[in-house]
């Protein structure tokens, strides 16, 4: 069994803020590649999503701390790509301890400064690939400067109640999915994948939820 990317250190954060294929058939004698309870976990209760924009929701829960997040990183850019219209793929930074909280509130600040797209495989690139120091918050600051991003309004933006705010919720979310390593793919707050055994596979469950999704739509 392949084991879980990343997991999850600590759980006192939102306090403190506040993965074998198996192959069944369908009804209509259709096989399908995964199976609920398995690969993927229908969540119970209510759908909770990361946005409201009215399209299929896949949402990545990834942090910038995580080695198989970067492996994962230009798969999933690929995927976002091959996914069809009426799904929308987005980026929600897992805060599991106080090591990730810089990497959560640098993903806000380069979003709400408008570099997150030039710099997001770039920083997976840095830290794993070129092993910069890029732990703390002035580290990362540094990084987004490199970039063209005025460091003191990264510093800002990073450190804003707002930001805070959002993390916040994320974590909230992280809850509700019952998400507890990364990379984790939910999908329309419905269902999130399971025991995986490659990224490659991860890949592949994630198109396969959302175009069932959308089909059912």
């Amino acid at each position: 069994m392949f084991k879980r990317f990343a997991r999850l250190r600590a759980v006192s954060l939102l306090a403190g803020l506040l993965l074998a294929s198996a192959c069944t058939a369908t009804g209509s004698g259709e096989p399908v590649p995964y199976t609920d309870g398995s690969e993927y976990i229908t969540l119970a209760g209510p759908a909770h999503r990361y946005s409201n924009e009215g399209k299929v929701e896949v949402v990545e829960v990834f942090s910038y701390g995580c080695i198989h997040c970067a492996h994962f990183a230009p798969l999933a850019d690929q995927m976002r790509k091959q996914l069809p219209p009426g799904v929308v793929f987005k980026l929600m930074p897992a805060a599991f301890n106080d090591e990730w909280l810089p990497y959560a509130r640098a993903f806000y600040a380069a979003k709400k400064l408008g570099v997150l797209d030039q710099t997001h495989l770039a920083l997976f690139q840095a830290k794993f690939g070129e092993h910069y120091p890029l732990s703390t918050l002035d580290e990362l600051a540094d990084f987004y400067a490199s970039h063209g991003v005025k460091r003191d309004d990264f510093m800002r933006i990073a450190s804003s109640d707002e930001v805070t705010a959002q993390i916040r919720k994320d974590a909230q979310l992280v809850q509700q999915w019952q998400v507890d390593g990364t990379p984790t793919i939910v999908v329309d707050g419905k269902y999130r994948s399971a025991n995986i055994h490659s990224l490659d596979e991860l890949s592949a469950l994630t198109q396969w939820l959302a175009k069932r999704e959308l089909a059912g739509k």
